[in-house]
């Protein structure tokens, strides 16, 4: 019936937002199904209704993880402006800014990236997300590179993702390490200010050996 599986929904949206509190509070390792149900005011018995053992609750918690951290409609599929970088800069700060504002979600995203060192199951589910978020960038990134081939002289496209990437995952870890102190737009323009500034010694560099 249609009533009864709103209700398990709701029950199960109930049950992972305590599970998301307990695994941020204490780590993965201190989720359990009794520390769960104790949060989300739950008998044990009905959290295991839903959940019948942790593991079936960390991988529920897991997608639950991967979908907010996913890449968002920010990402451009198709072109959209004639100043391809300009886009991917706002792009990036738009989802600095989205991975920044939800610090329990982002500290469970590297939580589950540590505990897929040791498990292949996350370690592949994770590996899967990663490459659905380049798949995300990539239209955009090949217009950057298609549209400043002098700027960015054999870079390739998985290349410039990487670093974007690496930009916005390292964002998004500072804010978990240093919530308070972090600025998400001061970040994004240290780092343009700091390429531009590799870029023109380089540059200077090609002109003095000529």
């Amino acid at each position: 019936m249609p009533g009864q599986k709103a209700a398990v929904g709701e029950r199960r949206a109930q049950i992972l937002a305590a599970a998301i509190q307990v695994a941020a509070a204490g780590g993965l390792d201190d989720l359990t199904i009794q520390r769960v149900a104790a949060v989300a005011g739950l008998s044990h018995g009905l959290v295991h209704f839903h959940f019948k053992t942790k593991q079936e609750l960390l991988s529920a918690l897991l997608d639950h993880v991967l979908h907010a951290t996913a890449a968002s409609e920010a990402v451009p599929p198709a072109a959209r402006s004639d100043a391809p970088l300009d886009e991917l800069l706002a792009v990036m700060r738009s989802e600095m800014a989205r991975l920044t504002a939800d610090a329990e979600i982002t500290r469970l995203f590297f939580d589950f990236s540590v505990m897929g060192a040791r498990s292949r199951p996350i370690r592949m589910r994770m590996s899967a997300e990663l490459a659905r978020y380049r798949r995300a960038f990539r239209p955009l990134v090949k217009r950057v590179l298609e549209s400043e081939p002098g700027r960015f002289v054999g870079v390739t496209a998985d290349g410039l993702w990487a670093v974007v990437v690496a930009f916005i995952k390292g964002s998004a870890l500072q804010s978990v390490i240093d919530p308070r102190g972090f600025d998400a737009s001061g970040f994004l323009a240290a780092s343009s200010a700091l390429l531009a500034q590799i870029e023109s010694s380089a540059s200077g560099s090609q002109s003095l050996s000529v």
